[in-house]
């Protein structure tokens, strides 16, 4: 495989993590990185497929997804791939008052910890946005 093939096959990967979440996190930067050199990208290809599959093509539609996996994540205590999915929420236009009802929900779910969790992030992405001037939709 040419270098100008493997590049548009990583850059393909990473176009579906921009229409998921808006960005490519820096962890699936580094994934590329190291599968384009050593010869593994079919392995990202493929869990970027997947994702697709279950995020896109799914009942419940990206927006509702991400508001899942953020919730999932927050229960589990997993602050950085937590905020990835409020963020990808947000860019799947949910609103931050979406945002606090999952973290409420964790609350009973996981209790205290999940919830303090969920509203740090949330207060980050508020005052990002005050500091930026940029509105956040509630």
């Amino acid at each position: 495989m040419t270098d100008d093939t493997r590049a548009a096959r990583a850059e393909a990967v990473r176009d579906r993590y921009r229409a998921t979440l808006g960005t490519v996190p820096a962890g699936v930067q580094d994934r590329l990185r190291l599968a384009e050199e050593y010869g593994r990208l079919p392995t990202e290809e493929t869990i970027a497929a997947l994702r697709h599959i279950v995020l896109t093509d799914n009942p419940l539609g990206g927006r509702v997804q991400q508001l899942v996996h953020f919730g999932q994540l927050l229960v589990l205590g997993r602050a950085h791939p937590a905020r990835i999915h409020a963020r990808g929420a947000l860019h799947a236009g949910a609103s931050v008052a979406d945002l606090i009802g999952v973290a409420e929900t964790a609350l009973i779910t996981a209790g205290v910890p999940a919830y303090a969790l969920g509203t740090e992030i949330i207060a980050e992405f508020a005052r990002d946005a005050d500091s930026a001037g940029d509105a956040v939709r509630l």
